[in-house]
């Protein structure tokens, strides 16, 4: 027992046998007393080995998530606690999500308080200034997009290249559920007419599951997340998710002073090219001042993912439609996007590698905005497949104009 108890292969392998059971629809209390008889302690590395070698023997990610709840709830009691570190500097990533988790934390308290006070309403039409108290309390848990977007793009785009896949799609997926959840709680708390048995309904359906799933994601991350991280990543990786971070926005709290980020590396191999040194193109040269001059007034976003389905390069302009940091850069293109839509990703990629299509066209309505998605198959001159091209524009203005302008009309800055 005490070889199995301290070999860490064995303590992973025994932890997914065991939690398989969970998956087969053996009870939490069972599975929860077996992990306490076999394993002392388990570590967050070794819950994330699991959950990657439960994907690579075939479950989905999808199944993992469903049931990725449950693991974290009969993995409490024998989840190690993370070992004593340095404090971390203000403004040092983790430390300013911990700052964030705190705030939304605090909210949920605020928003559930307000929620339960509900279940003594009446089945009359509810109070407008009840239904405001509650919708006014969920506002700030709307914030949390900018939390999960920091983590998703930047934390997860890092823990990949460590060879760590699975916990970031479970993870991702949960991000969604939330996301999900606060929407139909926003929407529905609109309503002007909702009868008080109609908001307690809502209440146990929508508002106290959205509370009860961010507050999940919370332990999540702080539990398992970031102590895995904090003992993975390099200084110099921490220092790039920091340079990128502001790209994402922040979740009600600015970011503290006091933590020095080191500065970012080159990418290996790349050949940093002086402003004045030229670049000689079939149809003409550019110097890399002008090639930098032309993508930063492009009207549109363009994003290059290689033959080998890695981000390679994006355009950076003064206003782009979606945003993009410099961590994706090496990423596969699939792992940039909620698991929801890989899929569709994938379709693209593979009907573009073997020929049978050339380009594929999408337009969303966002945020009074009407968004142009295209994306285009690279090809050399003999017909081999080079990647694909993403353009992006917003058409919004575009779409507007009418009749002819004949005459020279600046627009006003």
């Amino acid at each position: 027992m005490s070889e199995l108890i301290n070999n860490q292969a064995m303590r992973i392998q025994t932890l997914k046998e065991v939690i398989l059971h969970l998956h087969r629809g053996e009870a939490p209390e069972d599975v929860r007393g077996q992990l306490k008889n076999l394993i002392a302690e388990v570590d967050a590395s070794e819950i994330a080995a699991m959950e990657q070698q439960l994907m690579s023997d075939g479950m989905s990610s999808e199944e993992v998530r469903s049931m990725c709840d449950l693991h974290a709830e009969v993995l409490k009691e024998v989840m190690a606690k993370p070992c004593p570190s340095m404090p971390l500097l203000v403004g040092h990533p983790v430390q300013h999500f911990k700052a964030e988790n705190a705030a939304l934390q605090a909210a949920i308290t605020t928003a559930r308080l307000r929620v339960l006070s509900l279940g003594s309403l009446a089945d009359t039409v509810t109070p407008k200034s009840e239904r405001l108290s509650v919708l006014e309390a969920f506002q700030p848990l709307m914030d949390v997009e900018k939390h999960y977007r920091r983590k998703e793009q930047l934390v997860f785009s890092v823990l990949e290249r460590h060879g760590t896949t699975g916990p970031s799609k479970v993870m991702w997926g949960k991000d969604d559920e939330v996301r999900e959840l606060l929407k139909a709680a926003g929407m529905a708390l609109h309503e002007e007419a909702l009868s008080g048995a109609e908001l307690k309904i809502l209440k146990d359906t929508v508002l106290e599951p959205a509370l009860t799933a961010l507050e999940g994601m919370i332990y999540k991350e702080e539990h398992i997340l970031f102590p895995m991280c904090l003992g993975m990543f390099t200084e110099e990786q921490w220092g790039e998710i920091w340079h990128q971070s502001a790209e994402y926005g922040w979740c009600l709290v600015a970011p503290g002073i006091g933590y020095q980020p080191p500065q970012a590396r080159m990418v290996e191999g790349a050949i940093q090219l002086q402003a004045t040194q030229a670049v000689a193109f079939p149809s003409g040269t550019l110097s890399f001042q002008q090639i930098l001059g032309l993508f930063s007034v492009l009207p549109v976003d363009l994003t290059y993912v290689d033959a080998e389905d890695r981000v390679a390069f994006f355009s950076e302009g003064p206003d782009r439609v979606f945003e993009r940091s410099r961590a994706i850069i090496g990423r596969s293109v699939q792992n940039c996007h909620p698991p929801k839509s890989v899929h569709i990703v994938d379709r693209i990629l593979a009907d573009f590698k073997a020929g049978r299509q050339s380009v594929a066209e999408f337009w969303i309505q966002m945020q009074g905005k009407f968004i142009h998605i295209r994306y285009f198959a690279m090809r050399n001159e003999a017909g081999a497949y080079l990647g694909t091209l993403e353009v992006t524009q917003d058409l919004t203005r575009l779409r507007a104009l009418e009749g002819d302008r004949r005459l020279l009309q600046y627009e006003e800055a």
